[in-house]
């Protein structure tokens, strides 16, 4: 009987270390194709409270408004529906100040600083800011360059990260699939000859840390499919569905997702499970990365 180890390495794509420690010689990208910025980013952080033992889902929303920049806090015990967390969330009009609130039955303040934030690529900031969440008193949250050495560490993970673009065909991000790996490129293109019926012989191609890991022709026919691929030493599941984006001419989006497996799931190297490896498996956090492209704002 053949071995799991074999029966993956066989189908899915490595991304080593070796693959991905540096730029590449060739282009990767056409110089005439910029990616695009994305204008909203939401980020999910699980925090566990030490008083109370629980663990609860912080997230924050940053996006672009007519007035600048935008912040949007919510805080929940799971992943609620639409309507339970639109009326869970706070907007942080100010560049800077102090918002506190009930959810979950505990206390929540919230500390932001970004009136002097700087801005790479789209609404979420990259240094000269400040985000610090308090529930019950304790620091759960803390990101941000601007802040203090706190004592002890808030415990948190980020689990997942969703960014939503408008309009281009071409997206780029950067993605941590576990706490102790490195933060990788991440490119999407989408290529093909446009008609005013669409796209002829349209092509995807992704690309991580500017090599290209793998190709999708035919889209018309495989407008939706997932691919295994190896970083950091974990099975990653991208999967795509670009059928509204192909078939709709004025709306329609493109959705692409990465997501981790367990090192259970993935475990290629042991042929069997202890108890105690289980039980750091569970305590270890799943990651996803969600990128949804759409036509128009609409």
């Amino acid at each position: 009987m053949r071995s799991i180890a074999s029966c993956y390495s066989e189908h899915a794509i490595k991304v080593s270390d070796s693959y991905c420690s540096g730029p590449s010689n060739k282009a990767y990208l056409s110089p005439n194709l910029a990616p695009s910025t994305p204008n909203t980013v939401t980020c999910m952080y699980k925090a566990k409270i030490s008083s109370s033992q629980r663990n609860l889902l912080i997230t924050l929303t940053w996006c672009n408004n007519l007035i600048g920049q935008g912040l949007t806090v919510n805080v929940g015990e799971n992943l609620s529906t639409p309507s339970e967390f639109n009326s869970n969330s706070h907007q942080l009009r100010k560049n800077k100040g102090c918002k506190t609130f009930k959810s979950c039955n505990s206390d929540i303040e919230v500390y932001w600083d970004v009136s002097n934030a700087r801005y790479i690529n789209g609404p979420e900031p990259s240094t000269r800011f400040s985000v610090m969440i308090l529930i019950d008193s304790e620091l759960c949250l803390l990101l941000g360059d601007m802040n203090e050495e706190q004592q002890p560490a808030p415990k948190f993970s980020l689990v997942s990260r969703s960014e939503t673009f408008i309009g281009s065909t071409v997206y780029s991000t950067k993605a941590q699939f576990c706490d102790t790996g490195l933060a990788h490129d991440i490119l999407i293109k989408c290529s093909g000859e446009e008609e005013e019926e669409g796209w002829r012989n349209p092509v995807l191609s992704v690309c991580i840390d500017q090599k290209k890991v793998f190709q999708v022709k035919r889209l018309r026919w495989n407008f939706r499919g997932n691919q295994i691929i190896f970083v950091d030493g974990l099975l990653v599941d991208m999967m795509w569905d670009l059928h509204d984006w192909l078939f709709k001419q004025t709306s329609g989006c493109a959705v692409f997702m990465f997501r981790t497996r367990s090192r259970l799931d993935s475990r290629l190297w042991l042929e069997e499970k202890s108890s105690g490896l289980e039980q750091m498996e569970k305590e270890r956090p799943e990651f996803s990365l969600l990128i949804c492209a759409c036509k128009s704002p609409d």
